[in-house]
């Protein structure tokens, strides 16, 4: 265990001011031992006069330093140092100095490229002089960022580890606050957090396991319950709203639903909480207020919804019944990651009861269905696998259970929404019954099914499509579909009225253009920050299109796309007229969309690995050597496997027990009649009685 006491010796945070101050790093490892040289007891290093060194540098220097010196004395170097303006540096940091004349010289190349630029623009230079500047300036600048985050000896892959002692408060506040996307190559799980936290769409909450869905990420899921509940409605369900308590009794009247979730209830026992007779000050449950029975915070809402039925359902004109539900569950989960497994999580659940066991069946096929396409497939641009979840698999107390699972580019899979038929068993258990269209006849049981998706879409959507510089959304599902950013006038130009109104006339012209055609659009006129730090954050969030439009641009009747897309339209701007901008950017968007789509189907494809009988076909230690070491922080990973099968519950847990692998689905489009025909399953040797896919997953 490492212990880092920083000492800062000037009040006021120095290393923010223009003043003198010392820091000193002091550490001390339990396990000495295990480095092959002395660990220096302490480091100090002089901040000079003219620094200013944002704290999160500071963090990120002595992290590098720990992690790159090598537990020697001889190759330290202190990272966070800055160029020495007097002699009196040389005292205090002695293994610097070559470095630090290193840093001078680039200290004074940016700033002189810096101040040739400056003057450029201000007389008016047009962008293509200009533009070979700014590329060296660029070039400058990341030298000049290698120097202080890069150690002596160290890989780029060495630099961004970070302690794994998550009780560390220090490195959470770090982590939180850094704005670095570690490579997918590196750490695919550190990627997938980063991304979501650098990128505004999620963060941690008080509560552990629950996470805050901040307003980008929100909008996203927005733009996803729009969509969807749409189709839902069209479909012919009503949406409604049920309690988030239910009574424990409801989940005992189905044995499997009860069983099937009682370890991921959270209980409440009392109505109200009273001081701490002990005076400490703190509230306890008050032991006059235990509630007579216990409320369970809905996991799902099948028991009370199907209470609710019994009431709503007397004949068989009121069959078909379809609700939806827009709501919150909570399942406990002790392993959580964002968007994909919170004890907390948005979702819809659709509740139907029917008169016949066919209708049920069909409304859950249908469902399913629509869940692929156009929810997944059309809107996100996400393609899955359609199938039936083996018997181990299916959703407590449902006779069949239809998924979509989509393939992450890490090689697992990512269940994404599912539908339920769920036979008679909760028409049985809570008495929900009808009277039939003939006179006299006895009551019969009302036939059920569920459906829902949830959040996680969010995280397939996510990992399905960003990169190392950030979110990728599809036009479809982005909240903000197109983002113009104006360039600023110069010193000179801001005096010719004519262009200035120009300016501001073709900027609303061509935003009037792009809402016309029912696009989203934003303008970022923020005049405290420079156009290409806007370049960046709109980048990193995922917007699919950035227009730029300057002076010069609008007295050529231009402006300048730029995509955000991991395809043939990301890799060059392009100009385009003013007149066609906005058809332009409707195709665009449209290809771009399609083009991801592609993508991911094309992954997909080749991410399965598929049994074929006129090749050696897969054998189990094949697949369990594959498997068995498959992590989630691994990219590429290994895939899914598609294999005969003879469905048997005890060599499926056995499988899941030796390769962490689990039967993701039997999918419908390998199912057909012939499907196995004189096939053997590839674990016991028998018969198949299905084709499934196996695989790790999320």
């Amino acid at each position: 265990m490492v212990l880092f006491l920083f000492s800062l010796l000037s009040s006021s945070h120095p290393y923010r001011q223009p003043n003198r101050s010392l820091v000193a790093l002091a550490f001390h490892h339990h396990h000495q031992q295990q480095f092959s040289n002395p660990i220096p007891r302490r480091l100090s290093v002089q901040f000079h006069p003219q620094q200013s060194l944002p704290l999160k540098t500071f963090r990120t220097a002595t992290t590098l330093w720990i992690g790159s010196a090598k537990a020697t004395t001889t190759t330290t170097r202190w990272l966070a140092t800055t160029p020495s303006s007097s002699s009196s540096s040389s005292s205090t940091t002695t293994t610097t100095t070559s470095s630090d004349d290193g840093d001078n010289d680039l200290e004074a190349r940016i700033q002189a490229k810096g101040n040739e630029i400056r003057a450029l623009k201000e007389a008016g230079a047009d962008k293509a002089t200009v533009a070979p500047l700014v590329e060296e300036l660029l070039a400058l600048k990341a030298a000049q960022l290698n120097s202080l985050t890069m150690a002596d000896g160290g890989s780029a892959a060495t630099q961004t580890l970070e302690t794994k002692d998550n009780n560390n408060n220090d490195n959470d506040e770090d982590t939180s606050t850094s704005d670095f996307i570690t490579a997918r190559a590196v750490d695919y799980s550190k990627w997938y957090n980063d991304l979501i936290r650098v990128t505004g769409l999620a963060e941690n909450s008080p509560v552990r396991g629950c996470m805050i869905i901040k307003p980008w990420g929100m909008s996203i899921w927005d733009r996803v319950r729009t969509e969807l509940d749409s189709h839902i409605q069209h479909h012919g369900a009503q949406n409604a709203y049920f309690p988030l308590l239910i009574p424990q009794s409801f989940l005992s009247k189905e044995a499997e639903h009860v069983d099937g979730f009682a370890k991921e209830c959270a209980v409440v026992t009392h109505h109200r909480l009273t001081s701490n007779p002990n005076g400490d000050g703190t509230l306890i449950p008050d032991p006059d207020a235990q509630l007579e029975e216990p409320l369970i915070i809905r996991p799902t809402s099948e028991t009370v919804i199907w209470h609710t039925f019994r009431k709503w359902i007397r004949s068989h004109r009121d069959l078909p019944l379809k609700i939806n539900q827009w709501a919150n569950v909570m399942r406990w989960e002790l392993r959580t990651r964002p968007f994909l497994r919170t004890s907390e999580f948005l979702w819809q659940e659709g509740h139907t009861a029917h008169a016949t066991s066919l209708e049920a069946q069909e409304e859950a096929q249908t469902m399913i269905g629509i869940y692929a396409n156009p929810l997944c497939r059309d809107l996100l641009a996400l393609p899955v696998i359609t199938g039936v979840k083996s018997p181990s698999e299916r959703f407590a107390g449902a006779q069949e259970t239809y998924t979509i699972e989509a393939l992450m580019p890490n090689g697992w899979a990512l269940q994404s929404g599912t539908s339920h038929f769920l036979g008679q068993s909760f028409g049985q258990a809570f008495n929900v019954t009808f009277q039939g269209e003939q006179e006299g006849s006895s009551p019969q049981v009302v036939w059920g099914t569920s459906w829902g998706v949830s959040t996680r879409l969010l995280g397939a959507l996510i990992m399905t499509h960003s990169d190392d510089a950030g979110l990728v959304l599809p036009p479809k599902v982005a909240p903000v579909q197109i983002v113009i950013v104006p360039i600023p006038l110069t010193k000179k130009q801001q005096g010719d009225d004519a262009l200035v109104e120009q300016m501001a006339t073709s900027l609303q012209q061509l935003q009037d253009a792009l809402k016309a055609a029912q696009l989203r659009v934003q303008v970022d006129a923020r005049d405290y920050m420079r156009p290409g730090a806007k370049y960046f954050e709109w980048e990193r969030k995922g917007v699919p299109l950035r227009i730029e439009l300057g002076p010069r641009d609008v007295q050529q009747g231009v402006c300048v796309f730029k995509y955000r897309a991991p395809s043939q339209l990301a890799a060059e701007k392009q100009t385009i007229s003013l007149a066609d901008a906005a058809t332009t950017a409707v195709q665009g968007l449209a290809d771009m969309q399609q083009a991801l789509y592609d993508e991911a189907a094309g992954r997909l494809q080749m991410g399965i690995c598929r049994y074929d009988d006129d090749k050696d076909a897969i054998s189990y230690d094949e697949f369990k050597a594959a498997l068995q070491n498959d992590v989630a922080s691994k990219y590429p990973g290994q895939g899914l496997f598609l294999v005969p099968w003879k469905c048997n519950a005890e060599n499926e847990a056995q499988i899941k027990e030796e390769c962490q692998a689990t039967l993701r689905c039997y999918p419908l489009a390998e199912n057909n009649p012939n499907a196995i025909e004189g096939k053997r399953c590839f674990y016991s040797g028998e018969p198949a009685t299905h084709m499934a896919l196996f695989g790790r997953a999320f």
